[in-house]
């Protein structure tokens, strides 16, 4: 159990201050527990995949992280660029202040622009649960689907509040089994993971994966 339920985490370090020694720390702790990707700011990517040649360990990066907010250009060349470094899936955030007004097909190019760019690497649609009413997640995440997107994801762990299991049951209810469900933002127990994935989660972000795996196992693999 603890080397499945390993697979279902992206080993994440966002922080600003994150340095090179705790960069190649995480990838070193991403082979150790054989966890599914590090999830790393673009400017590691180079790093952190030369720290994990030879590993199973996938590389994510974030694009328009946290606001979601910079044009869509401007994401679909830093998706471009991530991928030219070696990022194997990205992270995008949705634009919110569109979404917000109303701007459908705007929030749709936007994240096309992005799996365009992605050159068939998985694209996970953040949609920011903790800014949005429950009509627009479910609209976030149809049109997600409709972009092409493989994944929607909850949060930042930048924004106000973070995965829920209300907020990641309906986001699989609303995308069935075409699209994943990532879920990202305060999941930091093995207890918190479980109920993630009982509720539809094919993916967690998280900081506290060690955390998670050695309580899976202290369980027993329950």
């Amino acid at each position: 159990m603890k080397r499945e339920l390993a697979l279902y985490i992206d080993h994440t370090l966002l922080a600003p201050e994150a340095s090179a020694a705790q960069i190649d720390r995480l990838c070193q702790e991403a082979r150790e527990h054989g966890f599914y990707a590090v999830c790393i700011n673009p400017y590691w990517v180079r790093r952190a995949k030369q720290e994990l040649v030879g590993s199973n360990v996938k590389v994510a990066t974030v694009i328009g992280f946290p606001l979601g907010a910079a044009v869509t250009e401007v994401k679909a060349f830093e998706a471009a660029k991530a991928v030219e470094d070696g990022a194997d899936e990205l992270d995008m955030v949705l634009n919110i202040g569109a979404l917000k007004s109303g701007e459908d097909e705007e929030v749709r190019r936007d994240i096309a622009a992005v799996v365009a760019a992605a050159a068939s690497r998985p694209v996970k649609v953040i949609i920011e649960t903790g800014l949005l009413t429950e009509a627009e997640k479910v609209q976030a995440c149809r049109l997600s689907e409709e972009a092409g997107a493989q994944f929607v994801k909850t949060s930042t762990g930048f924004g106000p509040g973070g995965a829920t299991v209300e907020d990641v049951a309906l986001m699989r209810r609303t995308v069935g089994d075409t699209v994943s469900v990532k879920a990202s933002g305060g999941v930091r127990t093995y207890e918190a993971a479980k109920a993630m994935i009982r509720a539809g989660a094919d993916r967690i972000g998280t900081s506290s994966g060690i955390a998670i795996v050695s309580s899976a196992e202290g369980d027993g693999g329950a």
